[in-house]
């Protein structure tokens, strides 16, 4: 039985093996049927996991183990019980196996009805592709993250100009590339000290760039163009860790952006003399973009009106000339699965990919004429609000089923179980603020759980998240990550804070080196 972290009280039979950590070995007397004992404690395991009896904490302990009370029948009695039990799980075994062979088969018919209809090589094979969609979506899609296969399928058809209804006299797009040259050359011309030498630095950047051209199709009036070409500037940030403050300036860190959404509630503040700073070589404004290029590489958000913010870390400023090109539509670019592969190719790093400065301006951009800009944000917003508005009914219809079953099973055993519930590990009474990073990766052999989990996650993680991935108890967890921490496969985490930081080296409980970190104490 596990007895520790997100897995406590899951069970099984054992076979000839040793016993690991945060597990308990339970021995049946002579006269107890081994396998009545293993079923008559899954009551007690759904009890524990539904958070019922004593799993605040993530644990259990032997005492509570052994104050379990089990009814015992006769030793035929336990036969029967067991013998009627497999038969039912045989059924189960059954009727799982048969939904798996269903949610393959509905994968394979979603992925070929997609393919169809990205494949698609003319207006007819078009229309007649999206009406087969449109007849079996009910069937194609039955969780809320199968609609996010059609949302990427939705932004490639739209950034390659598959959406959009053809025009008798279009504007060309290579115009478009034209004007916006002439723009940032004006902009040089009127631009005033720091500004000056970005803008500058922009044309030399451009007088010398060599980007290779994709091979994919596009409409006739439409061209490529580097992420430099389309942009009045690409600034990258002040790579270095920013002092904080309680209050002030958010700070924007890769982990604030995600799926397009620049999330300010949780960031980082810094003070007006660090953004000064920080800041100098461009303040971030209303409508730029901001693009992480590592950890995780590719994320995009635009600026929201009204904030102030910064950039962080691994992360560059885009910013275009609003007139001429939509950030809405570059924002769909950039989260196209199109635009993700050639970013993908283009990275560099054995272990944790990432893309260097001139990587990302290298990177081609389909570019349409600007008012066909508009109407392609138009059409994914439309498709956009149909998809969410989809998975919404497939969340309610799982959440009325899970409910469902949960309702049975509470009328049929007594036992109130959640669907999918983890029992919530145990908080820490000091938290570890500092972002964790991969540093040496570890061989297979080495026992670095936290190294390995950080690989498998753009190479950072918050200590956080990084312990709940962990599962196991808070003080198990900071105990492994001083031993990764100490052998390199994780960078050390110290930093300085500022004038008023700790000096020395503070200790969590059992000695456990938090040395200049930003802690934070609990009432």
């Amino acid at each position: 039985m596990c007895v520790v972290g997100a897995t406590v009280g899951k069970l099984n039979l054992s076979i000839d093996c040793a016993i690991g950590r945060s597990v308990a070995a339970v021995r049946p007397r002579i006269g107890l049927n081994t396998k009545y004992l293993y079923f008559i404690l899954m009551p007690f395991t759904l009890r524990l996991r539904s958070g019922s009896r004593g799993s605040a904490q993530g644990v259990i302990g032997k005492a509570e183990l052994s104050a379990i009370k089990i009814r015992v029948p006769s030793g035929s009695e336990q036969s029967h019980i067991v013998a009627k039990v497999d038969e039912l799980m045989v059924l189960c075994d059954r009727l799982e196996e048969q939904q798996q062979d269903r949610r393959k088969l509905q994968n394979a018919l979603r992925q070929s009805t997609l393919q169809a209809l990205a494949s698609a090589e003319s207006p007819h094979e078009l229309q007649e592709s999206w009406q087969r969609l449109q007849t079996h979506f009910g069937r194609l899609f039955s969780e809320p993250g199968d609609v996010r296969d059609f949302k990427g399928l939705v932004l490639d058809l739209a950034v390659n100009g598959r959406l959009l209804p053809p025009s008798s006299a279009p504007a060309l797009a290579a115009d478009l590339i034209d004007q916006i040259a002439r723009a940032r050359v004006a902009w040089a011309d009127v631009a005033e000290e720091q500004e000056k030498k970005e803008a500058v630095a922009m044309l030399k950047k451009l007088r010398t760039q060599h980007a290779t051209v994709p091979n994919a199709a596009l409409p006739d009036h439409w061209c490529w163009a580097s992420l430099l070409q389309v942009s009045q500037a690409v600034v990258d940030c002040h790579n270095k860790t920013a002092p904080y403050v309680e209050e002030g300036i958010h700070l924007v860190r890769t982990t604030d952006i995600r799926d397009g959404r620049m999330d300010l509630t949780n960031t980082r503040k810094i003070s007006e003399e660090t953004y000064a700073y920080w800041a100098r070589r461009m303040p971030p404004k209303a409508g730029d973009i901001f693009f992480t290029r590592e950890a995780p590489m590719g994320e995009a958000a635009i600026v929201p009106d009204g904030q102030r913010v910064c950039l962080g870390q691994r992360s560059m400023l885009i910013r275009l000339f609003p007139e001429l090109f939509s950030n809405r539509y570059l924002l769909y670019v950039i989260q196209s699965p199109s635009f993700q592969s050639r970013m993908i190719e283009a990275a560099i790093g054995m272990t944790v990919k990432h893309l260097r400065v001139g990587g990302v301006e290298d990177l081609m951009i389909p570019v349409p004429p600007r008012d066909e800009q508009n109407q392609i944000v138009q059409i994914v917003d439309r498709l956009f609000e149909l998809c969410d508005h989809h998975a919404e009914g497939i969340g309610r219809s799982l959440r009325v089923a899970a409910n469902l079953a949960g309702a049975t099973v509470a009328a049929l055993t007594g036992i109130a179980v959640g669907a999918d519930e983890e029992p919530p590990l145990k908080a820490p009474q000091t938290e570890l603020i500092a972002p964790l990073r991969l540093g040496t990766l570890p061989d297979v052999k080495d026992q670095a759980p936290l190294a390995t989990l950080l690989a498998r996650h753009q190479g950072e993680m918050s200590a956080r998240d990084l312990w709940q991935r962990f599962g196991g108890e808070i003080d198990a967890f900071y105990v492994q990550l001083k031993t990764e921490v100490e052998h390199g496969w994780i960078e050390d985490p110290s930093y300085e804070l500022g004038p008023n930081a700790p000096k020395g080296p503070r200790t969590y409980p059992d000695g456990v080196l938090v040395a200049k970190m930003k802690i934070k104490q609990e009432a």
